[in-house]
């Protein structure tokens, strides 16, 4: 146990410690770094410690010295009857205390103020005379180093009363979160029975209709004068596509004691993994590169339209309306915007400090030139899609799904399960140009 000048030091030492970081972040005129915060935290915290200790000792010398001032002229310690100073060597009136700016109990006996001058009664030259009989040292209080001492009970200790207490378990599990998925509402929901899918899309359409005259012959010679009456043959063309049926899994490796012991465990785990499959479904429905086992993204869509910035957010909206009504041939169903570029527009103001989209108390559906917006956290920012969003289709294969087993490497004589998750489906975009994708940051 310190004593109280070791932990005055202490105390001292941590707080100059503190001081000089603190004195060096103001002399160079910045922020503390994370490592000076932390740093100059510990030291608060261990100097709060430290004030503690020593608010302790002071608080017991006081007491001490309230104890002896109450009691001033009282003898505190009687011995045999005998008086001050006589053949025993007891003195009467007075209990020595251990001075506390000692470590150990033996040298504060020795160097108490009353043993030294004890001694100098029976034993002027510092040695006891063998013919000296029956005498005793002065009573010496020990309650510094701890004897006679009675413990508090706290709850604060865990070997005292807090052994006793314990916490409530609420039940409550609160999950790291994940992303709203939005476009799976979006788009069309089929489902099928085979490894892949087919669909037929028309890439030549029919321009050939006008207007025809009555013919005036009925076997045309070419003379002048003569209507054949002939009606123009139209073209068109189509195209037989073909997606495969992809499948994305995830799986995770638990103990069997684990899930048989934690009843909510299975369920959790169930959750995330299902969660995790439609997160990246999301994904790779707006950004998948057809490579591999990886979807033909609408980001990777070949022959979608393009709307180039065009002054201002608003300005390239307007336009990629106008885009895909024109070249596309229709009307769109929705905005896809990722937030940030949402809260952008939102934002938007005239000169008058006036939001453009009625400010924070508009209420209903939020809509940019007349168009739904849905916000989309898979977006890239700075791009947008606008689209019928009903001609992009999901085929659902199989939905996701759970399964179990032990039947992976050595999990089975380990007391171990593969807990996977996975879904099959297959997607395409039946109109490509139903889509424009909208620059709306310019290239900055």
């Amino acid at each position: 146990m310190k004593t109280l000048k070791e932990l005055q030091e202490s105390l001292k030492k941590f707080l100059t410690d503190a001081r000089d970081i603190c004195d060096l972040v103001d002399k160079e005129k910045r922020d503390f770094t994370p490592e000076e915060r932390q740093k100059v935290g510990g030291l608060m915290k261990d100097a709060e410690k430290i004030k503690v200790e020593i608010k302790t000792i002071q608080d017991d010398d006081a007491m001490r010295k309230s104890i002896l001032d109450l009691g001033e002229g009282i003898e505190i310690h009687e011995s045999d009857g005998s008086n001050h100073g006589n053949g025993n060597g007891r003195i009467k009136g007075e209990q020595f205390l251990a001075d506390p700016e000692y470590n150990t109990l033996g040298e504060a006996f020795v160097k108490s103020k009353g043993w030294q001058d004890w001694m100098k009664q029976v034993a002027p030259g510092g040695h006891i005379a063998d013919s000296r009989k029956g005498i005793s040292s002065p009573p010496l209080e020990f309650k510094r180093f701890g004897l006679f001492r009675k413990d508090l009970i706290t709850g604060a200790s865990a070997t005292s009363a807090g052994a006793f207490i314990a916490p409530e378990d609420t039940g409550i599990y609160e999950p790291l979160g994940r992303y709203p998925l939005t476009l799976r509402d979006l788009i069309s929901v089929r489902t099928t029975t085979t490894d892949s899918v087919e669909f037929v899309r028309q890439t030549t359409q029919i321009t050939q209709a006008a207007p025809v005259a009555e013919s005036n012959v009925t076997t045309p010679s070419g003379y002048p004068g003569e209507v054949t009456g002939e009606k123009p043959e139209g073209a068109v063309a189509f195209e037989r596509v073909q997606e495969p049926v992809k499948t994305i899994a995830a799986w995770i490796p638990a103990t069997k004691r684990a899930i048989s012991d934690v009843g909510q465990l299975r369920g959790l785990i169930d959750q995330e993994l299902r969660e995790d499959l439609g997160e990246e479904l999301e994904n790779q429905l707006l950004n998948g590169n057809g490579i591999g086992e990886n979807f033909t993204g609408l980001a990777n869509t070949a022959n979608v339209l393009v709307q180039a910035f065009d002054t201002d957010i608003i300005t390239t909206a307007r336009r990629a309306i106008t885009n895909l009504l024109l070249n596309g041939k229709q009307v769109p169903t929705a905005w896809l915007l990722h937030p940030t570029d949402w809260e952008s527009i939102d934002l938007l103001q005239d000169l008058q400090g006036r939001y453009y989209w009625g400010g924070p108390q508009t209420p209903g559906p939020r809509t940019l030139w007349g168009v739904p917006v849905v916000q989309n956290f898979f977006l890239p920012q700075g791009t947008a899609w606008l689209g019928n969003w009903r001609k992009m289709v999901l085929w659902d294969r199989e939905q996701a799904n759970i399964s179990v087993s032990d039947s992976h490497a050595d999990f089975f004589i380990r007391n171990m399960i593969a807990i996977l998750a996975e879904l099959r489906a297959a997607m395409g975009v039946i109109r490509p140009s139903a889509f424009v994708e909208v620059d709306l940051s310019g290239g900055s």
